[in-house]
């Protein structure tokens, strides 16, 4: 048995399509479907048991499932806007607690994940507590947790493993509405107005020139895969270990759709200076809170054995585009 928390999510039904691709069917899918379009995720999917996130917590706590073969922990609220922070620590880091807590007693592999959230501001993404400066409740949440794992660490039965997710991009995101990637939302802007909007110049940088790192999601998955199959506890950075500007990721959807419409590529200029990319007033509210640059350390990750390079902008919205054009 597999389990998997936020299987109904965006990582969580992308990594429950991965193990069904693997043979696996045996998967206890756990969330919260008080939001009901997520499960159009898992339609595709094969899963054994789904169970609400309370009731799943409530059944093992009193022994009611076998050990899991590992547990994949991707429940999570991830809006970075929300000013509930009892609900957020509730949600976040006090049912992660519960769920590291059973894992131990049953001897059973955790897997969950964390966000690149805890470093706010930056600019050193490494994966010590020096470098850790949470913005908003929801970082907050997941540094909280990241540290009780860090007292763990030295003590535990089974393996455990925190993923921190940079910007994560791809396939069934669609649920997320506003929080779902910049590259979903310039495709619909693009195929509605012909157009996208990237914010003017801020914190040093040139309009549309602000960088973070943004990774697909199948290169995600191919992390938790590869901690499943050689389990090595720690917490480790998952981007792409490159920072590319906004206007590559808009320049990459709006070619990605040229093509399919047989029209020839463009460069940042050429959509300046026709409209395609219009650029608005940064907003002043967001100014001290806001990630103008982030980018991934990866050598813990590299080092505990993921050598393959991860997709490339230009190659992973290439990829996404054409999986929303067959999905429309």
């Amino acid at each position: 048995m597999i389990v998997v928390t936020g299987a109904a999510g965006f990582i969580g039904s992308n990594l429950v399509k991965a193990l069904n691709d693997r043979g696996e069917t045996d998967i206890v899918a756990v969330d919260n479907l008080e939001r009901a379009d997520k499960f159009r995720n898992l339609v595709d999917c094969e899963i054994s048991d789904f169970l609400h996130k309370t009731d799943f917590l409530e059944h093992a706590q009193r022994g009611a499932f076998a050990r899991p073969t590992v547990v994949f922990h991707l429940g999570a609220c991830s809006d970075t806007m929300q000013a509930d922070g009892r609900y957020m620590l509730e949600n976040n880091f006090r049912y992660s607690v519960h769920l590291l807590n059973w894992c131990q007693q049953v001897d059973a592999p955790l897997i969950y994940a964390s966000s690149a959230a805890v470093y706010g501001l930056g600019p050193i993404f490494v994966e010590e507590r020096a470098y850790e400066r949470p913005l908003n409740v929801y970082g907050y949440s997941k540094f909280l947790f990241d540290q009780v794992v860090r007292r763990a660490l030295p003590s535990v039965r089974a393996p455990v493993v925190g993923l921190r997710y940079f910007n994560v991009y791809g396939p069934r995101e669609r649920h997320k509405e506003r929080m779902a990637s910049v590259a979903y939302h310039h495709y619909n802007q693009f195929r509605r107005e012909a157009r996208v909007r990237l914010y003017q110049g801020s914190h040093g940088y040139s309009d549309g020139e602000q960088r973070r790192d943004f990774i697909h999601v199948d290169d995600a998955i191919r992390v938790n895969l590869h901690f499943w199959d050689r389990p090595t506890s720690g917490i480790y950075n998952v981007g792409s270990g490159r920072a590319q500007s906004f206007n590559d990721v808009s320049l990459a959807v709006i070619n990605s759709l040229r093509e399919a419409n047989g029209q020839t590529p463009l460069q940042v200029k050429q959509a300046a200076a026709q409209g395609t990319i219009e650029y608005i007033e940064f907003p002043l509210d967001l100014r001290d809170r806001y990630q103008a640059y982030t980018q991934a350390d990866l050598s813990r990750l590299r080092a505990a054995g993921i050598a393959e390079p991860m997709m490339t902008v230009e190659q992973g919205i290439a990829a996404y585009v054409r999986w929303l054009l067959r999905n429309a």
